[in-house]
C-alpha cells in the first residue's frame, strides 16, 4: 500500500513539473511570436537597440497601473513596434507563398531562441543575401541593420534552392524607395522614432513612475 502510495506521489510530481515544463515552453514561443524579437539568439533583449527598447516597455508596462495614462502610452508604443515587426514578417510570408509554400511558410517564418549560427549551413551567402534584401529592397521598414532572425530564414532558403528566387521576388514586389517616399515616411506620426523612444524609456527607467505617480503592480 506505501509502495503504491509513493508511487501515486512521484507519478503526480512527475506529470506536474512536466506540465509546468510545457505550459512554459508554449508561453516562451508566444511570446517570440508576438514580439518576433530581431535578435532571437539574445535572451536578454539588450543587444539591437529596437529590441532593448521593445524589452523595456514590456517590463516597464509589467510595472504600471492598468488603466492608467502611463499604462495606455506604453500599449500605444509595443503595438506599433510589433506593427513594424508583424508588417515585415507579412512582406516575407506573402513572397514565400508566391514561391509555392503555402503550407511551409509559416515554419519557415518561425525563429526561436534556441537559433545558432554554428548550425547555419550557409552564413556567408546568406549575409551577403540579407545585405541585398536591406540595400536593394523595401522589404524592411527601416535604414537600420537588417534584422538577424531572417539570417536564419535565408539559411533555409538556400539549403532549398530558394534563396535567388526569394531575393528576385523581393526586388520585383519591394523595389528601394526614393528620397521623397523616406520624406513622407519620416513624416508618419504611426512610424516609431527609436530614438525619441529610447530617451522616453531611459527617463521613464530613471523616474521609475509614470505621469500620474500612481502605484503600480505587475502584470500578467
Amino acid at each position: 500500500m506505501v509502495t503504491v502510495f509513493v508511487r501515486f506521489i512521484l507519478c503526480f510530481c512527475v506529470s506536474h513539473d512536466t506540465l509546468e515544463y510545457f505550459d512554459r515552453e508554449a508561453k516562451k514561443r508566444r511570446d517570440q511570436e508576438t514580439n518576433l524579437w530581431n535578435e532571437p539568439g539574445d535572451p536578454s533583449h539588450s543587444e539591437r537597440d529596437d529590441d532593448r527598447a521593445l524589452y523595456n516597455l514590456l517590463q516597464s508596462r509589467a510595472q504600471t497601473q492598468r488603466g492608467s495614462r502611463g499604462y495606455r502610452r506604453l500599449s500605444i508604443d509595443i503595438e506599433a513596434m510589433r506593427d513594424m515587426r508583424r508588417e515585415v514578417r507579412d512582406k516575407w510570408k506573402m513572397i514565400l507563398e508566391n514561391l509555392g509554400f503555402m503550407a511551409e511558410a509559416e515554419s519557415l517564418l518561425t525563429v526561436s531562441t534556441s537559433a545558432s549560427y554554428d548550425r547555419m549551413r550557409n552564413a556567408a551567402v546568406a549575409r551577403s543575401l540579407l545585405q541585398t534584401l536591406h540595400t536593394e529592397t523595401s522589404i524592411f521598414n527601416s535604414k537600420e541593420p537588417p534584422p538577424e532572425r531572417y539570417l536564419f530564414i535565408l539559411d533555409r532558403l538556400i539549403y532549398l534552392d530558394a534563396a535567388e528566387d526569394f531575393v528576385a521576388k523581393a526586388r520585383r514586389f519591394y523595389p528601394p524607395k526614393d528620397d521623397d517616399d523616406d520624406d513622407e515616411e519620416e513624416e508618419n506620426p504611426s512610424r516609431i522614432n527609436l530614438p525619441l523612444l529610447l530617451s522616453r524609456m531611459n527617463q521613464n527607467i530613471s523616474g521609475g513612475e509614470d505621469d500620474e505617480g500612481e502605484t503600480t503592480s505587475p502584470e500578467e
